[in-house]
């Protein structure tokens, strides 16, 4: 689904939303940005397919990939997070082909969302306008030096990055959020780093960072 934006938005934002959620899960988030038609950015909230949870009994439900453990050093669903990062991918190229330039687009995420996001953004070629992740964590480390660190054809290192995480999450310790920061730098992005007293949540402090990380990207 799509908010806002008009026939020719100046830029595009793709937010991708947690597990078990939908895309309407941050459309009430718009308003509350507070952004007006100054910026004229389009919100693009898509929903993830339906497919069994291995952490929830198996119980399907909406998910871009299957968790098999919430241990960082456990199995992961590469190919669902593969999957997933090539339809964002795809998202991307959407926009571009409808008008917004590439360097317009900005890649967001909540938690499960916001892996994706991370993932697909540090590995496209093409200088968006800016990252976001939102109480998420790293998928995949171990191909990041063979992808990203290595690869000339990566992300350009001067991308804007917002990350941001709850200190009190008991669903992704913050631990896992700050080490995702500590990978990122380590290739050489610069992350605007932040922590809230929530837990697996968005805050109104948070919302407002938030709207003035896209004023500074899109002024």
């Amino acid at each position: 689904m799509e908010v806002g934006g008009g026939e020719q938005p100046h830029g595009s934002v793709i937010w991708l939303h947690g597990l078990g959620a939908d895309g309407h899960d941050f459309e009430p988030i718009v308003p509350e940005l507070g952004l007006g038609e100054q910026v004229g950015l389009r919100f693009v909230f898509p929903h993830a397919p339906v497919r069994p949870v291995t952490i929830n009994g198996g119980m399907s439900m909406r998910a871009w990939y299957d968790v098999m453990s919430l241990d960082r050093s456990g199995p992961q669903d590469e190919t669902g997070i593969r999957e997933s990062s090539a339809t964002l991918t795809a998202l991307i190229e959407r926009e571009h082909e409808r008008g917004v330039p590439y360097q317009h687009i900005v890649l967001a995420g909540f938690s499960q969302g916001g892996a994706i996001a991370m993932h697909t953004a540090m590995r496209f070629p093409m200088k968006l306008a800016g990252l976001m992740s939102l109480s998420s964590w790293m998928p995949l480390e171990s191909t990041i030096d063979r992808e990203v660190a290595q690869e000339p054809k990566s992300q350009p290192r001067d991308l804007p990055v917002l990350m941001a995480h709850g200190t009190f999450d008991p669903m992704l310790p913050i631990a896992a959020g700050q080490h995702a920061r500590e990978l990122m730098e380590k290739i050489g992005f610069k992350v605007q780093w932040h922590e809230y007293p929530m837990a697996h949540a968005v805050c109104p402090e948070e919302i407002g960072e938030i709207r003035d990380w896209l004023l500074n990207i899109y002024s």
